[in-house]
């Protein structure tokens, strides 16, 4: 068995970085995390820190804005995930630099974690948000880096817990908004799994400059297919209603930010298909849970039973 690549992730201690430094320490690679010196001390991600320790994370300290300091922790690793927020998609060509000058590294994976960027089909503010994304692709690209980028669709817990219905914490009990003509399919994956198909990819030379796409098929799902299978677990059939698409549209336009992001993106997936409107070519992707038979995925109907 060949050694497992030493790996550093770069925004660990955000949304989804804490799943996938877990991920990755969990299946033996050894895993750094960089950190800001600011972030050990702060009462919420200092308990992040903690437990990145105590899963026997190394910490490296450092910053995404000091070039120095990306350089020194990239040469002591193999691999590099960007996990970064949504503020900081664009600053990734820094990483980039950092990675061209280090020389050292098999594999980046830039944050990405969503839909297809190259493949969406969103109205604004989506639109710019994907568009950004696109551009960090064409930038690895041009610098020759070796790349998976992993299209992980829907975050199970921030779309399923309210069953896309806007501003509800919880799902339906009694009436349920049905985007579109809710037939179109979505898919939700589960951010544990979407961590551990990521760092099952890394040694993988079939994800080599792909597209990783997470699409397992009991978690692809059309809107209607959601709502049965909880009206299912709740053995109750809820009232239906349906927002057609220029009632979406409008809706979007008129939304404070961030929820007019969440209707666009909403609007991407279930109106437009974003997700699954087009086949996967071998030339560009493969698909995890084909990949990776052996993974045991959470599906939608088992996410959903902790809600009855």
């Amino acid at each position: 068995m060949a050694e497992k690549s030493k790996i550093l992730i770069i925004g660990g201690t955000g949304y989804i970085g804490k799943f996938i430094v877990e991920a990755s320490a969990k299946a033996g690679h050894p895993t750094f995390a960089l950190v800001r010196e600011s972030t050990v001390s702060d009462p919420v991600k200092g308990k992040v820190v903690e437990n990145f320790k105590n899963l026997g994370v190394t910490l490296l300290y450092g910053d995404l804005y000091n070039h120095e300091s990306l350089v020194l922790a990239i040469k002591q690793v193999d691999v590099v995930i960007s996990t970064v927020g949504f503020m900081q998609i664009a600053d990734q060509v820094k990483i980039i630099a950092a990675i061209k000058e280090a020389g050292n590294i098999k594999r980046f994976f830039p944050s990405e974690f969503g839909n297809d960027v190259d493949r969406v089909q969103a109205v604004e503010p989506a639109k710019s948000a994907f568009a950004v994304k696109a551009q960090i692709r064409r930038a690895v690209e041009a610098e020759g880096l070796p790349y998976t980028y992993v299209t992980a669709n829907y975050f199970a817990a921030y779309f399923l817990p309210n069953l896309l219905q806007p501003g509800a914490t919880t799902p339906p009990r009694d009436k349920v908004v049905i985007l579109g003509d809710g037939n179109v399919k979505g898919v939700f994956n589960k951010e544990e799994d979407i961590a551990t198909y990521t760092i099952r990819a890394v040694d993988d030379p079939r994800t080599l400059n792909k597209i990783l796409y997470i699409k397992p098929p009991k978690n692809t799902v059309s809107f209607h297919e959601l709502v049965a299978i909880w009206e299912k677990l709740i053995g109750k059939t809820l009232e239906k209603s349906y927002i057609p698409e220029e009632k979406i549209l409008k809706d979007i336009q008129e939304a404070p930010i961030p929820l007019n992001v969440v209707l666009a993106i909403n609007h991407s997936v279930m109106v437009k298909g974003d997700h699954t409107y087009f086949e996967i070519q071998p030339s560009f992707g493969v698909e995890a849970s084909e990949l990776y038979p052996d993974v045991k995925y959470t599906t939608v109907e088992e996410y959903l039973r902790q809600y009855v």
